[in-house]
């Protein structure tokens, strides 16, 4: 006979409700127990537009839906389907062991690793973990000798196993490039051309007689496609995987693209560049990224209104924008389009915050710095696509801003990871920088 598993409760930091209001959810059959202390961390940051804000808005009203008139400080269903339970926990007087008198310092921080220290003594039959995003509120748990978790729903497992979206094959048939050259396309032959691999979409294609090709695997039509570099709204392509860039942007069977690499790769420029040259398909260009505070202090810490406050976030977007007008005179018309559109607001550039209740449709939506959302923001944003719209994504999974998250949990990674291999999908890793030589050289060395 099978030994019966041993029960946990697991204890949740304000950083993991803060990273997915769902958390509670994903203990399966175990417990889930919320430190008062934490009820009343998320109670302050319930007003604002930042995400955090919405995060903990959303989980105080699951809280209030779960526990109707019941009495939260007992364990009470997380639902209807007889699994774990959930209480808010109050109690952690008499303690053997006291982090607040340990670490010498009545903070918030110690008080709930009070309640999982009162909850491992009241519960000698069950496995107490502690769940936090906080890597140093780990190790003081684990000092305190708590089980102490991360939280990795969602994570990837293999990031550096996450598709390139580019291929280079060496061995390809010198007729078959000459074909492709000649006709522009070529039928994939499964047996012939084993090297095709759907997760990714581009190809370097080289024979052993030196001759070569830049190519698109077409999973509608099931062809290799011949592309050629090009230019987009004054902006040229200076490299195979910027070519690459491009065709994804412009190809309207891509409603989701990805576009990743180091600073100075040319990752928003591409992508507002090709937005610009697609102009007249789209109502809209939306340019959004988040927002991720100086030294993590809110918004309110700045000096001025509103639109002062996001100014500094949103330079990066604007100075892209510039960079595209200038490569015309100022008395040309692409010049003053640029200037209209801004005006007519079809093109916007603006916080991510603020785009919550607007229509997703018949738009190229380009989100930047997209590693620094989490998987549930991510989630969010693509499921509220519209009819006719088109997504990017341009980031740096090794350049991560925000405290909670990492190369493994951060939204960049994980839709590129979830969307490999799907049909409206591209992902490109551009890898040569393009912005000068001295950042290369810095990208290199430092």
């Amino acid at each position: 006979m099978a030994l019966k598993k041993k029960s946990k409760i697991f204890v949740l930091d304000t950083s993991v409700i803060l990273f997915d209001h769902n958390a509670i959810f994903a203990f399966d059959e175990h417990d889930v127990a919320i430190p008062i202390s934490v009820l009343e961390e998320l109670d302050n940051l319930k007003k604002g537009s930042e995400n955090k804000n919405y995060e903990a808005r959303q989980f105080i009203r699951t809280l209030d839906k779960i526990a109707e008139n019941k009495d939260l400080s007992k364990w009470i269903l997380l639902t209807n389907k007889k699994k774990g339970k959930i209480s808010v926990v109050f109690n952690s007087n008499g303690l053997k062991k006291s982090a607040v008198k340990i670490f010498n310092e009545d903070t918030k921080d110690n008080r709930i690793l009070d309640t999982a220290l009162y909850l491992n003594e009241q519960n000698p039959n069950q496995q107490v973990v502690f769940v936090t995003k906080d890597i140093n509120l780990r190790l003081k748990a684990k000092s305190l000798q708590l089980i102490a978790e991360n939280f990795e729903f969602g994570n990837i497992k293999n990031v550096d196993q996450l598709p390139t979206g580019v291929i280079t094959y060496s061995d390809m048939e010198n007729d078959c490039i000459a074909e492709l050259h000649k006709d522009g396309v070529l039928k994939v032959d499964k047996k012939k051309h084993k090297f095709i691999n759907p997760e990714n979409n581009y190809y370097i294609l080289k024979s052993a007689k030196g001759n070569s090709a830049l190519a698109y695997y077409n999973a509608f039509n099931n062809t290799l496609e011949n592309i050629q570099k090009t230019t987009s709204f004054g902006v040229s392509s200076r490299n195979a995987e910027q070519t690459f860039a491009m065709h994804a942007l412009m190809n309207e069977d891509k409603k989701l693209v990805c576009l990743q690499g180091v600073a100075g790769t040319g990752k928003t420029l591409l992508a507002l560049s090709c937005a610009m040259e697609m102009r007249k398909e789209y109502k809209q260009i939306f340019l959004a990224r988040p927002i991720v505070a100086l030294g993590n202090k809110d918004l309110g810490f700045l000096p001025g209104d509103i639109s002062s406050k996001l100014d500094p976030y949103m330079q990066p977007l604007w100075d892209n924008l510039k960079f595209i007008q200038n490569q015309f005179s100022d008395r040309s018309k692409e010049y003053k389009l640029i200037n209209q559109m801004i005006e007519l607001e079809k093109l916007t550039i603006s916080a991510l915050s603020y785009i919550r209740g607007r229509s997703l449709s018949n738009i190229i939506f380009i989100v930047d710095e997209a590693q620094n959302l989490t998987p549930h923001e991510i989630k969010t944003i693509i499921t509220r696509a519209g009819e006719g719209a088109k997504f990017v994504f341009t980031g740096d999974v090794k350049q991560i801003d925000t405290p909670y998250l990492d190369e493994k949990s951060n939204g960049l990674a994980y839709v590129i990871d979830k969307f490999r291999g799907e049909k409206i999908f591209s992902h490109i890793q551009l890898v040569k920088g393009e912005r000068s030589t001295l950042a290369n050289i810095a990208n290199r060395l430092l």
